[in-house]
């Protein structure tokens, strides 16, 4: 089958283009989340005359695809099921008819399959995979680790994240680049405002302590213990101000009947504030005390960059690359994962000393700015882009220009067996 769709989508030669790359990520939709969110701003910030960027959903767009589809090309609907092969030609169709350059996979799984194939079949120069986490569902199935050698690099989020993808799932070092996540910190701020318009939003009182999440609504954030440690500050707190504490949940995704559910089965109805998917983040955030992560696995959490650029301190399960975020003591609080007693416990000492939790939020503002900027993040794209593209291409097209020919009868494209 493989050989067939060569014959009939033979890539263009390789050739020095005097334009910007074309870049296509593929994702498989765009649901408001930390992946979903970091893609958004790359693409926004890119220099459109380094890089021209585009996304394909292989399944619906997402409220995220929806809210760029009139900045960029957004492709959806590509793939119908979990097996369906017409998933391949469709993509490699797309990307020999809009002159792709560079292919970046985000996340594992079948858009990690299909759009790495895809692009070595539709002769694509450069073909990248950038993963966001150390486990599900980032974790790397054998089929994804035999694309191996027809993949020019894998974009790790944070230094240990990095060693994480050369030690455990086995990448070639010399493929592995490290790109920080990064946010924009003019847009994630502290804001005079914002406390008492999320009090207001939310119908409590003005000194009511608020803590939050904001993540997809999957099963690796672990949200049944951000329900639990609500209830354990609640009743560890009743003849204090911290029984009153309210807990504020951003986005949406296939947990949030079970999260309603344990909400309603801990009797925090009236605590829990489940806001789903929201576009005026940087207010809500801002509008905190505290933030708490509870998930299972992350490699560099965006919500994370996010809140410590908002001012606001954070507590998280030591998971993944999330250290070199939340510095214990200096940043926020790091806690075992699934500890309940221990987040709640950090919490509350958050909680109860405002002016030690005002000083990490400033300590994690100022961290931020000096090594997690969005546009820090968005050089290293194009940088690692342009890079890989000059040095796979210029050696063989220094003379040939864009739109040179198809390859000849005698000219075949190379196999994509490793």
């Amino acid at each position: 089958m493989l050989n067939r769709i060569q014959q009939i989508y033979r890539p263009v030669p390789p050739r020095h283009k005097e334009g910007p790359l074309r870049c296509l990520f593929v994702i498989t939709s765009m649901p408001v989340g930390g992946a979903e969110t970091l893609l958004v701003n790359l693409m926004r910030r890119m220099d459109p005359q380094v890089m021209i960027p585009e996304v394909v959903c292989l399944k619906e767009a997402g409220p995220l695809g929806e809210q760029i589809a009139s900045e960029f090309k957004v492709h959806t609907h590509l793939l119908s099921s979990k097996y369906d092969l017409r998933v391949l030609p469709r993509l490699v169709h797309l990307m020999y008819r809009r002159w792709i350059d560079v292919v970046v996979t985000v996340g594992a799984g079948d858009k990690m399959f299909w759009g790495r194939v895809a692009a070595k079949i539709a002769g694509v120069p450069v073909i990248a995979s950038a993963l966001h986490s150390t486990g599900w569902p980032d974790g790397v199935g054998r089929l994804n680790r035999r694309l191996t050698c027809i993949t020019d690099a894998f974009i790790a989020v944070a230094d240990s994240h990095g060693e994480f993808l050369t030690s455990f799932e086995r990448f070639p070092a010399s493929k592995v680049n490290v790109i920080r996540n990064g946010v924009d910190c003019d847009r994630f701020r502290g804001s005079a405002t914002a406390r008492q318009s999320l009090r207001n939003q939310l119908g409590i009182p003005s000194d009511a302590p608020v803590v939050g999440l904001v993540a997809a609504l999957r099963s690796e954030k672990n949200h049944a213990m951000f329900l639990k440690t609500a209830a354990m500050i609640r009743d560890q707190n009743r003849d204090s101000r911290l029984g009153d504490t309210h807990w504020v949940l951003v986005g949406d995704g296939p947990e949030r009947a079970a999260i309603e559910m344990l909400r309603d089965k801990l009797n925090l109805g009236s605590q829990v504030h489940l806001l789903g998917t929201r576009h005026d983040t940087p207010e809500l955030v801002a509008g905190m005390d505290v933030f708490a992560l509870t998930s299972l696995n992350e490699a560099s959490p965006v919500s994370i960059l996010e809140s410590l650029a908002c001012g606001v301190p954070v507590v998280a399960t030591d998971v993944g690359s999330i250290s070199e975020s939340v510095i214990e003591g200096v940043t926020g609080h790091l806690v075992p994962s699934e500890d309940v007693s221990a987040m709640a416990a950090a919490v509350s000492r958050l909680l109860n000393d405002p002016a030690a939790a005002r000083q990490m939020g400033e300590n994690g503002r100022d961290r931020v700015v000096a090594t997690g900027s969005l546009d820090s993040m968005v050089r290293g794209y194009e940088s690692l882009a342009t890079r890989l593209y000059d040095s796979k291409v210029l050696p063989h097209s220094k003379s040939s220009s864009r739109g040179a020919g198809v390859l000849t009868k005698n000219q075949t494209s190379k196999s994509i067996s490793c």
